[in-house]
Protein backbone atom coordinates (compact mmCIF):
# COMPACT_ATOMS: atom_id res chain seq x y z
CA UNK A 1 0.00 0.00 0.00
CA UNK A 2 0.89 3.41 -0.45
CA UNK A 3 1.84 5.67 2.02
CA UNK A 4 -0.10 9.31 1.76
CA UNK A 5 2.07 12.31 2.02
CA UNK A 6 0.88 14.72 4.20
CA UNK A 7 0.50 18.08 3.20
CA UNK A 8 3.26 20.49 2.77
CA UNK A 9 2.15 23.39 5.45
CA UNK A 10 1.84 20.72 7.98
CA UNK A 11 5.44 19.68 7.61
CA UNK A 12 8.26 20.86 9.79
CA UNK A 13 10.69 23.41 7.98
CA UNK A 14 13.61 19.98 8.24
CA UNK A 15 11.12 17.83 6.47
CA UNK A 16 10.33 20.58 3.60
CA UNK A 17 14.65 21.06 3.56
CA UNK A 18 14.75 17.13 2.50
CA UNK A 19 12.23 17.08 0.28
CA UNK A 20 13.66 20.12 -1.46
CA UNK A 21 16.64 18.47 -1.85
CA UNK A 22 15.54 15.85 -3.53
CA UNK A 23 13.82 18.01 -6.14
CA UNK A 24 16.04 19.08 -9.00
CA UNK A 25 16.06 23.04 -9.75
CA UNK A 26 15.41 24.05 -6.24
CA UNK A 27 19.07 25.53 -4.76
CA UNK A 28 19.45 27.48 -1.07
CA UNK A 29 17.46 25.14 0.08
CA UNK A 30 19.10 25.70 3.76
CA UNK A 31 18.57 29.64 3.51
CA UNK A 32 15.25 29.66 2.65
CA UNK A 33 12.00 29.75 5.16
CA UNK A 34 9.22 27.96 5.84
CA UNK A 35 6.82 29.74 2.85
CA UNK A 36 9.52 29.84 0.63
CA UNK A 37 10.23 26.39 0.79
CA UNK A 38 6.62 25.81 0.42
CA UNK A 39 6.21 27.84 -2.76
CA UNK A 40 9.81 25.90 -4.20
CA UNK A 41 8.41 22.57 -4.05
CA UNK A 42 5.04 23.79 -5.43
CA UNK A 43 6.73 25.14 -8.29
CA UNK A 44 8.93 22.20 -8.51
CA UNK A 45 6.14 19.73 -8.29
CA UNK A 46 3.69 21.68 -10.69
CA UNK A 47 1.31 22.42 -8.14
CA UNK A 48 -0.90 25.69 -8.26
CA UNK A 49 -1.41 27.72 -5.31
CA UNK A 50 -5.18 28.63 -6.02
CA UNK A 51 -6.59 25.05 -5.09
CA UNK A 52 -5.27 25.50 -1.32
CA UNK A 53 -5.94 29.04 -0.79
CA UNK A 54 -9.43 28.40 -1.48
CA UNK A 55 -9.49 25.75 1.17
CA UNK A 56 -7.97 28.24 3.82
CA UNK A 57 -11.20 30.89 3.61
CA UNK A 58 -12.30 30.92 7.41
CA UNK A 59 -15.73 31.97 7.51
CA UNK A 60 -16.45 34.57 9.79
CA UNK A 61 -19.18 34.31 12.15
CA UNK A 62 -21.34 37.03 13.90
CA UNK A 63 -21.39 37.41 17.58
CA UNK A 64 -25.47 37.47 17.27
CA UNK A 65 -25.28 34.70 14.83
CA UNK A 66 -23.57 32.56 17.92
CA UNK A 67 -25.99 33.78 20.56
CA UNK A 68 -28.65 32.38 18.29
CA UNK A 69 -26.78 29.24 18.27
CA UNK A 70 -26.95 28.89 22.03
CA UNK A 71 -30.28 29.48 22.92
CA UNK A 72 -31.38 26.86 20.63
CA UNK A 73 -28.74 24.66 22.32
CA UNK A 74 -30.14 25.28 25.37
CA UNK A 75 -33.87 24.64 24.52
CA UNK A 76 -32.49 21.37 23.19
CA UNK A 77 -30.48 20.62 26.58
CA UNK A 78 -33.60 21.44 28.69
CA UNK A 79 -35.60 18.32 26.41
CA UNK A 80 -32.48 16.17 27.25
CA UNK A 81 -32.86 16.84 30.89
CA UNK A 82 -36.40 16.15 30.87
CA UNK A 83 -36.07 13.22 29.61
CA UNK A 84 -32.56 12.20 32.00
CA UNK A 85 -30.66 11.81 28.58
CA UNK A 86 -27.70 12.91 30.88
CA UNK A 87 -24.90 12.05 28.15
CA UNK A 88 -26.51 14.15 25.43
CA UNK A 89 -27.43 16.88 28.21
CA UNK A 90 -23.56 17.00 29.16
CA UNK A 91 -22.44 16.95 25.64
CA UNK A 92 -24.56 20.21 24.65
CA UNK A 93 -23.43 22.09 28.05
CA UNK A 94 -19.93 21.66 26.31
CA UNK A 95 -20.80 22.58 23.58
CA UNK A 96 -22.54 26.00 24.82
CA UNK A 97 -19.37 26.51 26.70
CA UNK A 98 -17.65 26.48 23.45
CA UNK A 99 -19.60 28.48 21.80
CA UNK A 100 -19.76 31.07 24.58
CA UNK A 101 -15.90 31.57 24.07
CA UNK A 102 -16.04 32.26 20.72
CA UNK A 103 -18.80 35.39 21.09
CA UNK A 104 -16.09 36.49 23.57
CA UNK A 105 -13.20 36.28 20.95
CA UNK A 106 -16.02 38.09 18.55
CA UNK A 107 -16.86 40.63 20.03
Amino acid sequence: MEKKEKPLERMTAKELREMALGLPGIQGVHAMKKEELIAAIRAAKGIPESELKEKKEKITVTAAELKQKIKQLRVKREEYLQQKNWKMADILRKRIARLKKKTRRAA
